[in-house]
């Protein structure tokens, strides 16, 4: 039995006549939400899924506790705004977005940053945002309670610390916090209340003194150890996990089961405590890239929504596993695809059926190409996908763009970002040097093989048995050793081709190759080039840096036509020539590019969604055609003064529609 169907039952078990169970998490929007925290959702989803299968109906009810004070500043946003410590005490909904444009607010920009990688997991979630739930005095009725009661709450903490209280301090203590109206934050202190404890008299550290009606006025939020009891009850929570801080003995759970128990009058949910994530191997680009931000958006650039949820739902939630940079990520990816065809075919054990069933939740075939062939053949053609498609099927793997598509990117991100040692790629020529350190024997084992694969006509199998083959046929059948000058012998083709020890399967690397790139490589008998002679020379090409070559699909089916206009509509818009003055990034925009043009008569401002197809020098000084005449819009920040004209198909990406420099900078196109 799966780790969520133990739960499931127990939660059944305490109310087995509920009409609806809820499971819930809750993250506070204090920054980018790290994939650590990830494991509150998914083990309150998979729970949600078991009590499912058990025929209940269930929902994931998400609270985002955004009416929480800015403790501290983000590294990342310190990077853009030095200004930004003046929010600290203010709650998160109230905080501006640091890095501009859309949405307006702090929490609302984070927020969305989750919110959109959840999408992508395909789990449906029922948000609660917790400012909207104060503000609109969804909880007046329990904070006038707590008030009430908050002599009883005090106890209730002070027997879960281990220093006695001070004198007095039970007197002054207050469940609830008041965000000032003056400076907006939380720096009150209540000094009275009313009679019938409705109204506080507070004073605050920015100076502001004053009133508040708990009866009428809303911006208060309740303390933590408060306000997570205090909901349970208020939304009928069955289960909510929390990380082990939260777990351990007098901590934040125990503390809320007393006070939902005993003010509140609700049975605390089911609690499971959960243990932290690891994160293994970060190397590469990634190793030196400050503040490494771990959101799911970035653990999706490396592994499938399915292969994540597969990490969570393997594991226990008190057992510890790592996401990983290194090539550990290979071996789960191997690992998922096992289980996984075992599921489909009908062989997996009960509990790898739910650890599936919980992981599969867009309904959809996962496409188990094999990821660690992928990283090898990838590089050696440059990603490029009618070069894969080829490769595949000389090795007898039939596998399609559609079939790779998903994985694709995902493997050419980890090569490239967090394993570029491990990166493929052919010498661009001879290695005398090396060559001229073999064995007589040793160069003939080069020669046989340059010969075998110039002669072709064989097939797979038959060149995997070559290859073991040759070190025999030059050393002797009984040659002592034989082994080791087998490896010896893989070694050296390594070597001459990839200018390292080791590589992708040599039979297979060899097979998928054209000959043409890998005969000249084994060819020692044509006379050396200068390249070849003085190595320096290429030394110097290879640091200048290469341009990424894009991934392209096949061509999208032509569409229909669309309606005729008539001429005095097509009239309507101002198509001009235009000239590319200035072109640069826009900060925290992942497509777009801001492109200060000429056209004719004034500078303007266009924002493109180009950034994957051109760099911002490629841009400076072209003429493209415009439409001059279309409503200014704001985009990503910046307003968009017009739209300039680009072909767009999966085959080729977002091409820009060039024209001739001798046409003037005005010129209308029609």
């Amino acid at each position: 039995m799966h780790w969520s169907d133990e739960i499931a039952a127990k939660i059944i078990a305490r109310r087995p006549d509920k009409e609806e169970y809820v499971c819930a998490a809750g993250i506070s929007p204090s920054g980018s939400v790290h994939i650590g925290n990830f494991r509150d959702v998914a083990t309150s989803f998979f729970v949600v899924k078991a009590l499912e299968r058990a025929g209940k109906k269930a929902r994931l009810l998400f609270s985002w506790d955004e009416f929480d004070r800015l403790r501290k500043v983000p590294k990342n946003v310190a990077e853009v705004r030095e200004d930004f410590a003046q929010y600290i005490g203010c709650p998160y909904v109230d905080v501006p977005n640091p890095f501009g444009g859309e949405p307006e607010s702090y929490a609302l920009y984070f927020e969305k940053e989750f919110e959109t990688a959840m999408e992508r997991f395909g789990i449906p979630l029922d948000y609660r945002h917790q400012a909207e739930m104060y503000r609109s005095g969804a909880y007046r009725e329990q904070i006038l309670h707590a008030i009430a009661k908050r002599g009883e709450i005090f106890d209730i903490l002070d027997s879960f610390r281990t220093q006695d209280a001070q004198e007095g301090e039970k007197e002054a203590y207050f469940p609830v916090s008041i965000y000032c109206p003056c400076c907006h934050r939380a720096t009150t202190k209540i000094l009275s209340l009313s009679g019938d404890g409705t109204v506080a008299h507070y004073s605050c550290a920015c100076g502001h003194e004053g009133d508040f009606d708990f009866t009428k006025d809303t911006n208060c939020k309740l303390a933590w150890k408060v306000d997570w009891p205090m909901r349970w009850a208020y939304e009928g929570v069955d289960f909510e996990p929390g990380g082990k801080d939260h777990a351990s003995p007098g901590g934040s759970y125990d503390n809320g089961r007393v006070i939902a128990e005993k003010i509140f009058g609700y049975e605390a949910p089911y609690f499971q405590g959960y243990e932290f994530i690891g994160i293994k191997g970060v190397a590469g680009k990634m190793s030196g890239s400050s503040g490494l931000n771990l959101t799911p958006d970035t653990i999706l650039k490396l592994y499938e929504p399915e292969v994540v949820l597969w990490l969570y739902a393997k594991s226990e939630p008190t057992k510890a596993f790592d996401f990983c940079f290194d090539d550990g990520i290979l071996r789960q990816y191997f690992e998922f695809d096992r289980q996984y065809l075992q599921y489909c075919s009908g062989q997996a054990d009960d509990f790898t059926n739910s650890v599936m069933d919980c992981c599969l939740t867009h309904g959809k075939t996962v496409k188990t190409v094999p990821m660690a062939l992928l990283v090898q053949l990838g590089s050696i053609v440059n990603f490029n996908v009618p070069m894969i498609e080829t490769v595949f099927k000389k090795i007898d793997l039939n596998y399609t763009y559609d079939d790779f598509s998903n994985r694709l990117e995902r493997a050419r991100y980890w090569l490239e970002e967090c394993a570029p040692e491990q990166a493929n790629h052919l010498r661009p020529f001879r290695d005398f040097a090396l060559y001229g350190e073999l064995s007589e024997e040793e160069k003939k084992e080069i020669r046989a093989l340059h010969d075998y694969i110039k002669d072709g006509g064989y097939g797979l199998e038959d060149l995997n048995a070559k290859l073991y083959a040759i070190p025999k046929e030059i050393f002797g059948e009984n040659a002592p050793g034989l082994k080791q000058l087998q490896a010896r012998f893989f070694q050296l083709v390594y070597r001459l081709l990839l200018g390292k020890d080791r590589g992708p399967r040599l039979y297979l690397f060899l097979q998928a190759m054209s000959r043409g790139n890998i005969l000249p490589l084994l060819d020692f008998e044509a006379p050396m080039t200068e390249l070849e002679a003085h190595p320096e020379l290429a030394e110097k090409k290879e640091e200048e840096p290469a341009k990424k070559e894009r991934v392209y699909g096949p061509a999208d089916p032509v569409a229909p036509f669309k309606e005729s206009v008539v001429k005095p509509d097509f009239d309507k818009m101002d198509l001009r020539v235009a000239k590319i003055l200035k072109c640069s990034e826009i900060r925290k925009a992942r497509n777009n590019l801001k492109l200060t043009v000429f056209d004719g008569i004034r500078e303007r401002t266009i924002v493109s969604s180009i950034k994957d197809e051109y760099t911002p020098e490629e841009l400076i000084g072209r003429k493209i055609i415009i439409l001059a005449n279309l409503e200014t819009a704001r985009l990503t920040g910046v307003p968009s003064e017009g739209m300039l004209l680009a072909a767009t198909n999966t085959a080729c990406g977002v091409q820009v529609i060039f024209v001739d420099d001798r046409i003037p900078e005005g010129t209308p196109v029609c």
